[in-house]
């Protein structure tokens, strides 16, 4: 039986959505979708999957790993990788930042220019 209810895209909010589309078209590839001052997209050129980005007016980088009374983060994504320093290398060339904490070794933890956390992980 076919659900009725499908996922479409993962929103992160943004106070640059146009420059968080186009971070993330450079970082994974993706096409530009919706490219307006307070909702922009990027689109899987295999099709299926969607990230948007929506503009907040209030918006407050998140602080990872957390701290008290600090901004926390909603949500963070894992993105598959087939060689970890080289992906670390186009991240970084990209614009991400490299978390100086690292909370294990085949793992690693970027924050995209709005400081949203993303994960690196090789299958």
């Amino acid at each position: 039986m076919a659900s009725l209810i499908q996922y479409h895209a993962t929103v992160l909010g943004s106070p640059e959505p146009q420059a968080a589309a186009r971070f993330y078209s450079n970082l994974l590839g993706w096409e530009l979708g919706d490219d307006e001052q307070e909702w922009a997209t990027v689109l899987d050129p295999a099709g299926g999957r969607q990230l948007s980005f929506q503009f907040e007016e209030g918006y407050e980088r998140p602080v990872w790993p957390e701290r008290p009374g600090k901004q926390q983060m909603m949500m963070h994504l894992d993105l598959l990788v087939t060689d970890l320093a080289k992906a670390a290398e186009h991240a970084e060339d990209c614009g991400a930042q490299r978390s100086p904490h690292q909370p294990q070794e085949d793992v690693m933890v970027f924050f995209d220019p709005d400081g949203h956390p993303f994960c690196l992980f090789e299958n």
